[in-house]
């Protein structure tokens, strides 16, 4: 054991981590690199990089793309899509690079070749499915008793799903710009939000940006905020959970896909609000460039 407490092999991945942190890669992209790469490790048994061969590497890529389940709190273990078997390469691809840049292990990744996926096609969200999940927003499942008539009791989250639902309809964020958003990014007289880049903003790639909700949106969310006793407050969360502590990126994913299933929607999630947004603007008249704008990408 080094001093700090970790063995050899902790230690590189920590340095590599701490290479990627100063390129400035985002919080997220660094805990799937180390989540990627300590998998590898432990998978293996790593205890000497050296020691291994490019067919460990590529065992492992068909292990993850065929039998490994990742353990997901709240949803049924389910093979890892091409993509993000895609995403594992790339992170191994980039640590194998530093290893023999900084300690001249052969970078065993240069012979493994990248997996091949297709992108599965976009499927946005429909009107009417837009409003069932609106609906859902209201009331719980109806209550059957014995010896009172059936009845619905209203959800206590219900202005908020509502707002958060219409936002990301509106705007097309990002769950990670979605959650980071506070009450002072907002202005509801025009409808301005404002999203910040880097840890702070959730958004990629250091491209912060204004975006903007409609009259109805912002209705909803003023109705929200007019329930909240930190409303005044220009650094409080714009969205927060059951306890009053800022969204995560997990806890609105797991709203969104209770709101579905009462819904009968099969497939729902944050990201699928973005691909609807856009899909929507483009068939509006709307044009790319813009539209790249206003999704914060870097290129068309």
């Amino acid at each position: 054991l080094t001093p700090s407490g970790l063995n050899y092999v902790d230690r590189l991945i920590e340095g590599f981590l701490y290479f990627k942190m100063a390129e400035g890669l985002s919080d997220s992209t660094l805990v799937n690199y180390k989540r990627a790469i300590e998998l590898m490790v432990d998978r293996l048994n790593v205890q000497d990089f050296n020691t291994l061969i490019s067919s460990d590497l590529t065992r492992h890529l068909v292990w993850l793309k065929t039998e490994y389940r990742p353990k997901r709190k709240g949803f049924d273990p389910k093979p890892l899509s091409g993509k993000t078997v895609r995403n594992h390469w790339v992170a191994l691809k980039s640590f194998f690079r530093w290893l023999n840049l900084e300690i001249n292990v052969p970078n065993l990744m240069d012979r493994v070749p990248p997996p091949k996926f297709d992108f599965p096609p976009i499927t946005p969200l429909k009107e009417s499915d837009i409003k069932a999940l609106l609906q859902e927003c209201k009331f719980k499942r109806k209550a059957d008793t014995f010896r009172r008539r059936p009845f619905h009791m209203r959800r206590p989250t219900a202005v908020r799903d509502e707002a958060a639902i219409l936002v990301l309809l509106d705007t097309g964020l990002r769950a990670s710009e979605f959650c980071a958003l506070n009450i002072g990014d907002l202005d509801l007289k025009t409808g301005r939000l404002g999203v910040k880049h880097g840890k702070e903003g959730g958004a990629k790639g250091g491209v912060g940006r204004a975006v903007f909700i409609g009259r109805k949106t912002r209705r909803a969310v003023w109705k929200y905020l007019s329930h909240r006793e930190d409303a005044e407050f220009p650094e409080s969360p714009l969205f927060v959970s059951t306890i009053y502590s800022r969204m995560t990126p997990n806890s609105l994913r797991h709203v969104i896909k209770s709101l579905a299933n009462k819904a009968g929607i099969e497939k729902c999630y944050p990201h699928l609000f973005r691909h609807t947004f856009a899909i929507t603007y483009l068939r509006s008249g709307g044009d790319v460039l813009t539209l790249q704008a206003i999704l914060g990408h870097k290129s068309l």
